[in-house]
C-alpha cells in the first residue's frame, strides 16, 4: 500500500484549520478501512479496532461502514463501544475490579481473564447474567521480537497472561478463546514466528476453543507491510484449525498515516548557538509517545536530523530544535533543518498524529489542548471538539 502521506490534502486547507488541532482526513481513514476490509475477507478473520490506539467516537459511523467490533479495556471504553460504535466490545482488562464487573458484563460480547484468580473471582458473574458472554484466557508464549522493553507485551516477568506450563489439560469451564498479544507496530514475518512459538506450546488446547485473538500490532497499512504474506499466514491458520474464529484486534493499522498535528510557531529563541520554535503544543502533552518511545516525528516540509545537529548547525543552515509550550525543561525534540527561516505565525505540521496521541494527551500546565478535527473528502473542515477553560478545570475538581 502506497503511503498515505502521499495523498494528505491538509496543506492546501490550512487556513481553515485551528491551531492546535489534530485532523483527521476522511479519505486517507478509508484507504485504509477497504485495506483493512480486504484483509478480513479474504482471510476470513475477523478484525477488529482496539479503543486503545484510537477512540475518536464522532467519525464512528465511517469505521462502522467497513467492520463491526471493536475492543475494550475498561468499563469506559466498553460503554463507548456499545453507546457510540453501536455493538458489544471484546473486553481485556489486566484486573477487573469488582464495582466495574457489571457494567463490563453488559457492554462486552467477549471477556478475557488475565489470571485464574480472575476467572475464579468473576467467572460465577458472567455464568449468571442474563445474556451470554464468551469467555477467554490470555496466554503468554513468552516470545516478542518488540525490542522497546517498555512496549514488550511478553518481557520476562510481564503481568500479561498465562504461561503453558501453568494451564491444566482440560480447560476451565467456561473458557472458550485465547487472547495473546505479542506484536507492537510489526510485520507478517513477526507474526509468522509468534505463530510458530504460539502453536508448539499452546495448540494441544486448540480443539477446547472456538476462537483466538491474535491481539495488536499488526501493521497492515504501513507502506512496506507484506499483505499478501499475512492473508496467507492467516489462511493457513483456518485451514490447520478451521473450528477456530481468528480474531486481530490493531490498534495504529486503522489510522496509521490519516492525519498530522497543526501547530503554529509561537516564539522563537537561541541559546548558544542552538535556535528552537516554540509551538503552542507540547510534546509532552499532546505527543506523549515521541518521548516514551522515543521516536522523532516527521515534520511537512522539514528533513529530520539528529538530535545533535542543532548544536553544529552552521551559518546560513535553517536547522532547529521544537519546542513544546510547557514548563517542563525536557518539553523539546529534535532537530529539523527547514529551507527558511522560520517565522513566529508559521504554521508547523507534524505527520501522523492521530494514534496513540488523543487518548493519551494530558492538560498539564493548562496549556491549550489540540481541537479534534475531520477533514472530509469534498474538502470541507468538521471540528469535533473545542478544548476550553471548562475542560481544564472540571478535570481539576
Amino acid at each position: 500500500m502506497e503511503s498515505n502521506l502521499h495523498f494528505s490534502k491538509v496543506s492546501e486547507h490550512l487556513d481553515q484549520i485551528p491551531s492546535p488541532c489534530y485532523v483527521m482526513e476522511e479519505s486517507l481513514l478509508r484507504r485504509n478501512l477497504e485495506l483493512i476490509r480486504s484483509v478480513k475477507e479474504r482471510a476470513g478473520v475477523e478484525i477488529i479496532l482496539a479503543f486503545k490506539s484510537f477512540a475518536m467516537w464522532k467519525s464512528f459511523p465511517i469505521f462502522r461502514e467497513y467492520i463491526q467490533y471493536t475492543t475494550a479495556s475498561s468499563p469506559y471504553e466498553a460503554r463507548l463501544a456499545l453507546e457510540e460504535f453501536g455493538s458489544k466490545a471484546h473486553t481485556y482488562s489486566p484486573a477487573y475490579i469488582e464495582s466495574d464487573f457489571p457494567e463490563i458484563i453488559r457492554c462486552s460480547s467477549h471477556i478475557t481473564f488475565n489470571s485464574f484468580s480472575q476467572y475464579e473471582r468473576f467467572y460465577p458473574l458472567v455464568k449468571a447474567a442474563a445474556e451470554p458472554v464468551s469467555c477467554g484466557l490470555r496466554i503468554n508464549p513468552e516470545y516478542s521480537e518488540v525490542e522497546v522493553e517498555l512496549y514488550n507485551p511478553c518481557a520476562p516477568g510481564t503481568r500479561f497472561g498465562v504461561t503453558a506450563d501453568l494451564l491444566p489439560p482440560c480447560l476451565p469451564e467456561g473458557i472458550e478463546g485465547f487472547h495473546c498479544h505479542c506484536h507492537c507496530e510489526s510485520s507478517s514475518y513477526e507474526l509468522e514466528h509468534t505463530l510458530s512459538h504460539v502453536e508448539a506450546k499452546f495448540s494441544h488446547w486448540f480443539p477446547q476453543l472456538k476462537w483466538l485473538n491474535l491481539g495488536g500490532g499488526h501493521l497492515m497499512t504501513r507502506e512496506d507491510y507484506d499483505v499478501e504474506h499475512l492473508i496467507k499466514l492467516l489462511q493457513g491458520l483456518k485451514s490447520r484449525y478451521p473450528h477456530l474464529q481468528i480474531i486481530l484486534e490493531p490498534g495504529s493499522a486503522f489510522t496509521w498515516q490519516t492525519g498530522p498535528l497543526v501547530s503554529t510557531v509561537v516564539d522563537i529563541v537561541e541559546s548558544r548557538g542552538i535556535r528552537t520554535a516554540i509551538l503552542d503544543v507540547s510534546f509532552t502533552c499532546h505527543m506523549p509517545d515521541c518521548l516514551e518511545m522515543p521516536y522523532q516525528p516527521k515534520v511537512r516540509g522539514a528533513e529530520t536530523l539528529p538530535d545533535d545537529a542543532a548544536k553544529k548547525a552552521g551559518a546560513g543552515e535553517y536547522i532547529y530544535r521544537l519546542g513544546g509550550n510547557s514548563c517542563l525543561s525536557g518539553d523539546y525534540m529534535g532537530a529539523w533543518r527547514f529551507d527558511h527561516p522560520l517565522q513566529v505565525g508559521e504554521r508547523i505540521v507534524f505527520e501522523d498524529m492521530i494514534h496513540y496521541t488523543m487518548v493519551k494527551t494530558n492538560m498539564f500546565n493548562g496549556i491549550q489542548h489540540p481541537s479534534i478535527a475531520l477533514l472530509h473528502t469534498d474538502g470541507r473542515l468538521e471540528v469535533y471538539k473545542h478544548f476550553t477553560y471548562e475542560d481544564y478545570k472540571n478535570r481539576m475538581s
